[in-house]
């Protein structure tokens, strides 16, 4: 507990400057590596899954590729957004270009081995399709929060709202957690925590409204600020179930141990995947906080 606890005001710090302080490309920088992370520690975590009959390694050059298109999702969508007149356009045009770019190099790469023992095996595709864009773009949502006006106070809404659900249900489920909610995917996880997190999630984003609502010319939309609260919360929780359930599936506890007395950055990140692009189509679709 004790590491856990300096471990995150560490990292806590310089995550909340990246997302506030600093100009966009930071942030974009900072998401490009932790999606590439993130999609190695799922390789790693799948590899006694995709491990064949045979007792043959399944080859690691699918991981070099997915790490580098991980990394090249986030910073897409960063130059995307800087051409704001065609923001979606160009978005959906560098990811399908960054896909093509993928499913190129796996062509290519079956073309060179087709019946080599290091060709790629087919159980690895839909790691290498999830870990390489899908994890990489949900997370960059934080990204194309960060550039909307005024997004310096929008992109802290996940943040704020995965936090305090993943710690709200934490404490609570140590304080008063009898019941378990999913035991066969996630054994510590009870419904008081659920319940707890929920309500800990929309407090957090009420005070955050209401700070803003004092520091600021902002507009602030309370009954929103809870629909936000609801929805994210409930999403974070459901991340952590996803990858719950894939971790049990692979038969390991952590993703990996990069932040020590946290586990991997998929262990830490999990509920994020979820709640960032939700609270994005929110933000966009149905604003709670309004610049005047």
């Amino acid at each position: 507990m004790k590491t856990r606890i300096i471990v995150a005001a560490v990292l806590l710090p310089l995550f909340f400057a990246a997302l506030f302080f600093f100009p966009p490309y930071i942030l974009a920088v900072v998401i490009s590596v932790i999606a590439a992370i993130g999609s190695y520690e799922l390789f790693k975590a799948s590899n006694n899954v995709l491990a064949p009959k045979d007792n043959i390694p399944a080859p690691m050059r699918p991981v070099v590729y997915t790490i580098i298109i991980a990394a090249l999702i986030p910073l897409a969508v960063y130059y995307s957004n800087l051409l704001l007149a065609s923001a979606a356009l160009m978005q959906a045009v560098s990811i399908l270009t960054i896909f093509f770019i993928l499913l190129s190099l796996l062509v290519i790469d079956f073309l060179l081995n087709p019946k080599s023992v290091k060709r790629i095996r087919l159980r690895q595709l839909p790691v290498i399709f999830v870990a390489a864009l899908i994890i990489p773009y949900m997370l960059s949502s934080l990204v194309g929060l960060r550039m909307l006006p005024s997004g310096h106070l929008l992109v802290l809404i996940p943040i704020i709202v995965t936090i305090v659900t993943d710690s709200g249900a934490y404490f609570t489920g140590v304080a008063i957690g009898k019941r378990k909610a999913f035991p066969n995917i996630s054994p510590n996880k009870t419904v008081e925590g659920y319940i707890g997190g929920t309500i800990a999630g929309v407090a957090s984003l009420l005070i955050y409204g209401f700070i803003l609502d004092l520091a600021t010319q902002h507009v602030i939309s309370y009954p929103v600020l809870i629909l936000y609260g609801v929805i994210g919360s409930v999403l974070t929780g459901f991340g952590d179930l996803v990858f719950s359930w894939i971790k049990r599936k692979c038969g390991v506890k952590d993703y990996g141990n990069i932040l020590p007395g946290h586990g991997g950055i998929l262990d830490r990140f999990d509920g994020m995947i979820f709640s960032a692009p939700a609270m994005y189509l929110f933000v966009v679709i149905l604003p709670a906080i309004i610049q005047q």
